[in-house]
């Protein structure tokens, strides 16, 4: 008789790892959530987690879909860019619009989720002859087009600046405070250098013009000299680190609330000069009326002032000068429903050109 060890119920040493046990009911920390990171073997956990109005960790839900939809009309054989793949909401629903006959080319400066999101779409059946993905960040749109053989340009072009869910709550890219992480905020991380080293080296002024012009925070000069001189004692490497330094940086008439909206205010000021989002988002805007076809359609989800008025200017001096026959003249704004199901669509603008014939 063969004893327990041989026993063909017992697995072998070395192969089997009893997964984390986690403190309480549910579990806090993001790598610890696995139901959630593994949707498709829990799907009635994640259904879950959207019912009570979160995001499962490890998704992102995309804002708007219908009105993106309504603003571009994708149509059958038509070609369209996704010029922010992110986690492929919009992709797939773009992709669809598009079929039969039609090609998605998709954008994205972000190799973790690229990969993760092509696999994604790829194993939901959306083919090499129908959709393709690049890494690249949205102001390569023209060599990207040129590179697909879309020299004539695109019917559609959409592109959604928010940061998606699966950046902001994974500890491990820096974006987030919720829980500590290196404080990196890149969204390649294999280029330019991560929040911490631009903190070490900017001035007093140089702080205050980006929480600013990045962030529109009303107590930047204050803000800034106390970040630079914590900077320079101790250096700022996690993000509890630097959220706390924010906080103390606060007058203490300062409400709770109103100390944690600051410090959302400079981690996204950081986040967009550590990505040089803006300058990147002008050369989007510049391309755009290069990368259309006589009379192809554009549409841009903004979620902050600066991303907004960028935006809201281009598109009308285009309509001043001719290149679009028609633009946006009021945001298009997510429904009440979908902002109580989702509050990160809260803050999403949406404005849509045409270009002229």
């Amino acid at each position: 008789m063969s004893s327990e060890a041989d026993s063909p119920l017992t697995p072998p040493a070395g192969t089997y790892k009893r997964r984390p046990r986690y403190s309480g009911k549910n579990p806090r920390r993001f790598d610890q959530k696995y139901k959630e990171l593994n949707a498709d073997q829990y799907p009635d956990e994640v259904a879950k987690v959207l019912a009570a109005g979160k995001t499962p960790a490890g998704q992102h839900v995309p804002i708007m879909v219908h009105e993106v939809l309504e603003c571009l009309r994708p149509q059958p054989g038509e070609r369209a860019v996704d010029c922010t793949l992110g986690y492929g909401g919009h992709s797939r629903a773009l992709w669809q619009a598009l079929q039969p006959g039609g090609h998605l080319l998709s954008l994205d400066a972000d190799p973790i989720e690229l990969e993760r999101s092509l696999a994604r779409l790829r194993a939901g059946g959306m083919e090499a002859d129908t959709f393709t993905a690049l890494r690249c960040n949205f102001a390569g749109l023209t060599k990207a087009l040129a590179d697909q053989g879309w020299h004539e340009g695109a019917d559609v072009i959409f592109a959604d600046l928010g940061l998606s869910s699966m950046q902001i709550d994974n500890p491990a890219r820096g974006f987030t405070f919720k829980h500590d992480g290196p404080l990196d905020m890149r969204l390649n991380p294999q280029r330019g250098k991560p929040a911490s080293e631009w903190l070490a080296e900017l001035s007093v002024e140089k702080l205050t013009r980006l929480l600013e012009e990045n962030a529109d925070e009303p107590r930047a000069a204050l803000l800034a000299e106390h970040l630079y001189q914590t900077a320079r004692q101790t250096p700022l490497t996690r993000t509890k680190a630097l959220a706390e330094c924010i906080r103390q940086g606060l007058p203490r008439s300062v409400s709770a609330e109103d100390a944690d909206n600051t410090v959302r205010r400079v981690f996204q000021a950081i986040r967009i000069l550590v990505n040089e989002e803006f300058t990147v988002l002008d050369g989007l805007l510049r391309a755009l009326p290069g990368a259309l076809k006589p009379g192809g359609r554009v549409a841009i989800l903004t979620f902050h002032s600066g991303e907004d008025r960028r935006v809201k200017k281009a598109f009308q001096e285009g309509r001043n000068t001719g290149l679009y026959s028609d633009v946006a003249r009021e945001v298009v704004r997510a429904g009440m429903e979908e902002q109580r199901q989702n509050p990160r669509s809260s803050p999403a603008k949406l404005r849509w050109a045409i270009r002229a014939h």
